[in-house]
């Protein structure tokens, strides 16, 4: 479960989906109510990596930075805070609700499907303007090193710094998207931010840390809800999440180094396509297995 949460949780391809597949083929026993919290709280140890690997760009307090840079780091912590407003105020009250309406197996598959194909038609978007805009230079006696796009990583927005309090929260909004299992919290912040101008880089990094409170705050919630219902921890639960959390913080380290280099030279499309054939395995197993398609 690690290392499925610390791969899943930062490409965007769904760790719900992925965790529902993996939960059919390699069960903890453990009751229900722990495996509910546990989905949830495992994600602490991803978004752990999240702080230690970005923590020179997150730490307002370095005296390195001087009052310039220590301000434009409060500034995107305050961007930050304003683009998971939206995800909490929607997501709060209506959390029991979509864990009892939302969380199966043919809404996942769907959100699968569909928001591979929204990538898909994102970065053909973008790629056509792109060549159209590259034409016009062309055309125009432009030098060739005025056309150059660092490793083919093309926006407006091109450093976090660039990105706009507006932006941030239009960001944000697209992150309630996420509150369905299945559409990818990292997807469909992605999504936002390249439909709003980010590059692929700066979408990937605002959407890491955009993360920090969401499942810190996701992760506390859950842990309370668990106790007040008189949840407790064995010593065996207690080390089963435990390892899991250890696990998804090493994996994490590594995916998001990976990620942040694969961005760099190459565009969404793969993952769309990933999310497409996930989406039709996971209905073809609940379907040909008759199994239960639940996650909760």
């Amino acid at each position: 479960m690690g290392l499925v949460e610390g791969v899943t949780e930062w490409l965007p391809i769904s760790s719900t989906g992925h965790m529902i597949l993996v939960n059919e083929f390699a069960k903890l026993n453990v009751s229900e109510a722990f495996w509910n919290m546990y989905l949830v709280v495992i994600q602490l140890g991803a978004i752990l990596a999240v702080c230690v690997y970005f923590f020179s760009d997150l730490n307002p307090l370095s005296p390195s930075k001087g009052r310039e840079g220590r301000a434009r780091t409060w500034a995107l912590w305050g961007k930050i805070v304003l683009g998971c407003i939206p995800a909490a105020a929607i997501g709060i009250p209506l959390n029991d609700w979509m864990e009892e309406h939302l969380y199966n197996a043919s809404v996942v598959a769907g959100a699968l499907i569909l928001y591979g194909l929204i990538f898909i038609v994102v970065e053909r978007v973008r790629a056509s303007r792109f060549a159209a805009a590259e034409n016009q230079l062309v055309g125009a006696h432009f030098r060739e090193e005025d056309l150059a796009v660092s490793d083919s990583d093309i926006g407006s927005i091109e450093s976090l710094e660039e990105l706009s309090w507006k932006t941030a929260l239009g960001i944000g909004l697209f992150q309630v998207l996420a509150l369905v299992p299945g559409t990818s919290r990292s997807g469909s912040t992605i999504i936002g931010g390249l439909i709003l101008g980010c590059t692929r880089t700066v979408a990937s990094k605002f959407t890491f840390f955009l993360a920090i409170p969401v499942m810190f705050g996701a992760s506390a919630l859950k842990l309370v809800k668990f106790l007040l219902t008189g949840g407790t921890f064995a010593l065996e639960e207690t080390m089963l999440l435990a390892v899991g959390c250890a696990v998804a913080f090493v994996v994490s380290l590594l995916a998001i180094r990976w990620l942040m280099s694969f961005v760099r030279r190459h565009d969404f499309t793969a993952f769309g396509i990933y999310r497409i054939l996930l989406g039709v395995a996971v209905l073809a197993y609940f379907l040909l297995s008759g199994a239960t398609p639940s996650l909760v």
